[in-house]
């Protein structure tokens, strides 16, 4: 009866919650033990609940049953997946999603392999590997900030091969330092660039739009050529139509030459050879172009489809039939754009104005960007509020393969950025706020998580030496390249630790970064403001400003060599018998010696070995000739030895007494 008024005086949850139960009961005992309560609440009630809980479950199916059918549908999912494209980071539970399987199935494989991890966990590019291979499956990794370009594909409608329009090409001056690039294009532009770059050499990517003798329009990029720009010659190659080669002919075919046809290859782009300072003696174009062969560039008078122009940027001969051949060129490539539609470009370059706030070097690809437009490049959106040319002059509007100096920004962007112009304001903030959460994650994870292999390194290879860099530089491609540079230097003993980037002067919260990190800050053409001077004096941080950057990096490598522990070795320096043992009271063990190779040196740690074996490594407590304490015993004389702490010493013993030696060492001896 207790269970009765209990049961009645409980709301109709309960009730329902027993009607689930009746699945998985006897019948009979249902029916017998519920036969009042089925009269207890009348149907029209029960359907009144029903409307109130949509989600409650009807009478006669149970949760579980529910259940099992969710599990059955997902198992009649096509199974049979051979490739996917995931983001660059992934969750264990989207990994999941995109090879259809469990999220426990994909944690099991990752159990297996010592990782202890949870659906929510991202996944590091060797266990997307591993886990590929295990599923079968062919993975492709896009980067997570592409598939937010749902704002490139506003202007799906227009038909460029229709609506285009010809457009100018853009060029690229590639080569080694020193061959003559910028002297090229100053010839053409009729401008002296040289002179306001240190060092005597290009650090910047230039964008110049040139008028040629024949009337057309040319946009020429210039690249810089020491090895350390090698990531800004490749986004030069990726954003332009023609690549002009430039080889001196008086030197030969260059690291960075071949670097650059590389990079000119592997963008796709056409080779047109430009052999300089052919008014120098020792001149030998044939040379040039067979060790180009070589490499996979052949001319055309050796059967290629190279063209080649004999050139001086010096007296400028030969410039105007390179322009030509650059045009025909063009002319094959059939360049178009269409000017109607809203505006596509690339960020070559990005830095901070003390008066315009962040100033970006844009090459336009695709339509018209005009003032005023809302743009997003990056994680950074904007609208234009100025335009100039390379020579400052102020523009309303910049067409197809027009380069420009845009002022607009929210923040600064990095070179290599695409900038799209939407729709709307509204959708570049969206676009923007987006991948600016994307790549904080990805900061976070960098700086809080540590693979397996980095753990197992550490450990055995005890604390890892690092040295803590902060780079401040005039330009975003400068900050590129030498943050490269600096990381080539690390090796498994000492590592570069970069822990912060940015263009623009050094402040005094530069300072304050580098002493919580207890780092140096290197300064690239740029310098620090007065009071970041005064605070990195009293905080004692080191600050290293440069102008070339092989200076910087010769810097560096210096300070980690000293970083390195030094190779130990040890000397032998002499060999001792033991002739006789006497024992003196409250003194110990003296050992009567001869010294038979070497000189023995009182300051010298020594080992005591006993038919072979070392039974004690010590150092001398007194070392005697006759009655006087002497520093040091020749071969071939006799002394008298006591050890610190040891007197156990036996008629026969050896003395091997040796120095530490402490070697320097370098990065190349440390990989």
């Amino acid at each position: 009866m207790m269970g009765e008024r209990d049961l009645s005086d409980h709301s109709t949850v309960f009730e329902e919650e027993e009607v689930v139960l009746l699945d998985f009961s006897d019948k009979n005992i249902v029916d017998e033990h519920h036969t009042k309560k089925k009269t207890s609440k009348p149907k029209k009630e029960m359907k009144n609940v029903r409307q109130n809980r949509p989600n409650a479950p009807r009478r006669g199916i149970s949760r579980r049953k529910k259940s099992k059918k969710r599990y059955n549908k997902q198992d009649n999912k096509n199974e049979n997946i051979s490739s996917i494209s995931i983001p660059e980071d992934v969750r264990v539970y989207e990994f999941a999603e995109s090879v259809n399987k469990s999220v426990g199935e994909v944690i099991k494989v990752l159990f297996g392999l010592g990782m202890m991890v949870t659906k929510n966990d991202f996944l590091d590019k060797d266990s997307i590997e591993v886990l590929a291979e295990e599923f079968d499956v062919e993975v492709n990794t896009v980067d997570p900030t592409d598939e937010l370009d749902y704002v490139s594909n506003y202007d799906e409608n227009v038909d460029l091969e229709n609506a285009g329009t010809h457009r100018p090409p853009v060029i690229t001056i590639m080569g080694h330092v020193d061959h003559g690039k910028t002297s090229l294009l100053d010839y053409v532009r009729k401008a002296n660039v040289i002179a306001g770059e240190a060092g005597g050499i290009t650090q910047h990517i230039g964008a110049y739009s040139v008028k040629v003798h024949t009337g057309q329009t040319i946009t020429f990029l210039d690249t810089p050529g020491h090895e350390a720009f090698t990531a800004m010659r490749s986004r030069g190659a990726q954003a332009t139509d023609i690549v002009i080669l430039v080889v001196a002919a008086d030197d030969a075919v260059m690291p960075q030459t071949i670097e650059a046809i590389n990079h000119a290859k592997a963008a796709g782009v056409s080779i047109v050879v430009a052999v300089n300072k052919m008014d120098k003696e020792g001149a030998n174009p044939d040379k040039i172009k067979q060790q180009l062969s070589e490499h996979g560039v052949i001319v055309e008078e050796y059967g290629g489809t190279n063209q080649v122009a004999l050139v001086s940027a010096h007296t400028g001969d030969g410039i105007d039939d390179l322009l030509e051949k650059v045009l025909i060129e063009a002319e094959l490539l059939e360049l178009k754009a269409n000017p109607d539609r809203l505006a596509q470009g690339i960020v070559l370059e990005s830095r901070i104005d003390k008066g315009k706030g962040t100033v970006a070097n844009i090459l336009v690809q695709n339509g018209t960007l005009k003032v005023g437009d809302p743009f997003v490049a990056g994680p950074v959106f904007g609208r234009v509020r100025a335009m100039e040319n390379e020579h400052g002059t102020r523009l309303q509007e910049a067409g197809p393969s027009s380069p420009v100096q845009l002022i607009g920004f929210d923040g600064t962007p990095q070179a290599g950025d695409r900038l799209i112009v939407p729709k709307d304001e509204k959708t570049a903030k969206e676009v923007a706020n987006q991948r600016q959460q994307i790549r904080r994650e990805q900061s976070l994870r960098r700086v809080k998580h540590m693979t397996l292999d980095d753990l197992s390194r550490r450990m055995a290879l005890g604390e890892v030496s690092e040295l803590n860099i902060i780079i401040k530089a005039d330009v975003d491609g400068s900050i590129e390249a030498l943050s490269g540079a600096l990381q080539k230097l690390s090796t498994e003993e000492v590592s570069v630790n970069i822990i912060h980037t940015g263009s623009g002067a050094i402040t005094e919260s530069d300072v304050l970064l580098a002493s919580a990190s207890d780092g140096i800050i290197i300064g690239f053409q740029v310098r620090p403001s007065a009071g970041a001077r005064k605070l990195a004096e009293t905080e004692s941080i080191d600050i290293r400003l440069f102008s070339v950057i092989y200076d910087a990096v010769d810097e560096v490598h210096d300070a980690l060599e000293g970083m390195l522990s030094p190779e130990i070795s040890e000397e032998m320096k002499a060999m001792v018998t033991v002739r006789e043992v006497f024992k003196v009271s409250k003194v110990g063990t003296i050992a009567g010696c001869y010294v038979t190779e070497g000189k023995l040196n009182r300051n010298n740690p020594v080992r005591i070995i006993r038919d072979g074996v070392v039974i004690y490594d010590g150092e001398v407590d007194s070392l005697k000739r006759f009655k006087d304490d002497v520093k040091e015993v020749q071969a071939g004389y006799e002394c008298g030895i006591s050890i610190k702490g040891f007197n156990d010493i036996k008629v026969g013993d050896e003395f091997e007494s040796y120095e530490v030696v402490e070697e320097k060492r370098t990065l190349d001896d440390a990989r």
